[in-house]
């Protein structure tokens, strides 16, 4: 394994300043870490021609949202997206630099949902509301600007998984019909069981399979929710028949092989499937354009994914 330098000076720094693991904190220990790392790796906020922050109805009450609509004529494609932080952390200010770079570089509207959190709200809250979220954009898609036959859903880590969730949900409950999944280095299986979960048991390259465990465990309302599809995708019965999926992973990450697993589940099961792995960057690299490169190039490739599934 060789880091990549940019990414290595930054996991240099971490070391200099001593940060805590996140298995080794509270979650509000963690959530405000998160906040400050992302806060010197973003980088700046592109400005996008309209963001709107509304609140909609959802299972548990209200759900915040953040819509980001690029320049350009309406009806436009949607991209619904999840954020990650292990369904513990996160919320529409960690993502707001990417989902501004989404919205203006695949030119489609951009619905961040700030879903409930765990361990306040454990499993089903997070793929309730993240589901609620992506009916109510197909089902006012016309107000959005957006056409509904256009929408896809995205995510990055604990997002990736809500984002491969929801595609299963819509499946089986009959709608609303999505398009398209972008699905960035995704929780897929509970079992901590990959050759990668494996490999990066050591604190220091950002995420650790004891994390994992930690975000998990907040996470987990029972043990039974351990095979259930709408906690860990990979468990399905059946893949078939959900929309085609763009799976980004990346070398230095305990979720690389799931990801790239459940590309190919997704495979034989005949989805259509691009995948692509990103080497010698860490889990969470798309977040941090602001110092490294590599996120930039990955970014650019979700846009231009995204283009092609929903653009005009």
């Amino acid at each position: 394994m060789q880091l990549d330098p940019q990414m290595k000076t930054l996991l240099d720094q971490l070391a200099g300043a001593e940060a805590k693991p996140f298995h080794a904190g509270s979650p509000q220990e963690v959530r405000a870490g998160i906040n400050a790392l992302i806060g010197l790796v973003a980088g700046a906020p592109e400005k996008v021609a309209k963001v709107e922050d509304r609140k909609i109805p959802g299972p548990g009450g209200q759900i915040p949202v953040r819509i980001y609509t690029p320049a350009g004529s309406a009806p436009m494609g949607a991209l619904v997206y999840f954020h990650g932080g292990g369904w513990v952390v996160g919320d529409l200010e960690t993502h707001d630099v990417l989902c501004r770079s989404l919205a203006n570089g695949a030119g489609c509207v951009t619905v961040s949902v700030d879903y409930r959190l765990a361990p306040e709200s454990r499993f089903p809250a997070a793929p309730e509301d993240s589901y609620a979220a992506t009916k109510w954009v197909a089902d006012n898609a016309a107000a959005l600007g957006v056409d509904a036959k256009r929408v896809a859903v995205g995510g990055d880590s604990a997002g990736g998984n809500l984002a491969a969730v929801v595609a299963q949900m819509a499946r089986d409950r009959g709608g609303p019909q999505i398009k398209f999944q972008l699905l960035i280095y995704p929780a897929t299986d509970w079992a901590h069981e990959s050759a990668s979960q494996r490999e990066f048991t050591a604190d220091g390259y950002i995420l650790s399979r004891a994390d994992m465990v930690w975000f998990y465990g907040h996470y987990m309302n029972t043990d039974a929710d351990r095979t259930n599809p709408y906690f860990s995708p990979a468990c399905a019965k059946s893949l078939a028949g959900l929309p085609p999926a763009y799976v980004m992973t990346c070398e230095v990450d305990p979720l690389r092989d799931e990801g790239e697993a459940y590309a190919d589940a997704l495979r034989k099961a005949g989805v259509a499937v691009k995948s692509k792995r990103y080497a010698g960057v860490c889990h969470g690299f798309v977040m941090m354009p602001g110092v490294i490169d590599a996120a930039k190039g990955a970014l650019a490739e979700c846009c231009a994914e995204l283009r092609g599934a929903i653009g005009r």
